[in-house]
């Protein structure tokens, strides 16, 4: 095996030759590539794990959202039954030790004096319910 290290012609003053061969070191890294494509896959299944078992649960109950609507003259309708504020507290109530908590949405007439829908809002915050939502008419 020989190397050449000057140009073609001989001599003293011949500049050293500046390329480099790198074609054994494309050889030399396909094969590693190669080596580590075989190898890789071999790898991750090579440690036996017991996998544990999953168990269904049962899904979460829905939960069932309260309507009320308050009318202009102050009336409060629940899920198209008028109830009192006092009804309304002790079933808020009762619906708020349930789980998951229901959303309260009010629907309030737009004549409604604020008065009215702040005692509503009061109810619900004193019977403890947390998510409460007005319902509105989109802009025409």
């Amino acid at each position: 095996m020989g190397m050449s290290v000057g140009g073609g012609e001989g001599g003293a003053g011949a500049a050293p030759m500046a390329s480099i061969n790198v074609t054994p070191l494309v050889d030399v890294m396909l094969v590693l590539l190669i080596i580590f494509m075989i190898t890789t896959p071999l790898m991750q299944a090579a440690v036996e794990v017991e996998l544990p078992t999953a168990t269904l649960e049962a899904p979460e109950q829905v939960r069932q959202d309260i309507d009320l609507a308050v009318e202009s003259d102050g009336r409060v309708w629940w899920d198209n039954r008028i109830v009192t504020m006092a009804q309304l507290e002790t079933e808020l109530r009762r619906a708020a030790r349930t789980t998951p908590q229901p959303e309260v949405k009010i629907r309030a007439d737009q004549s409604l004096r604020y008065q009215t829908v702040r005692e509503v809002l009061e109810t619900v915050k004193n019977a403890g319910i947390v998510r409460v939502g007005f319902v509105t008419s989109p802009d025409r």
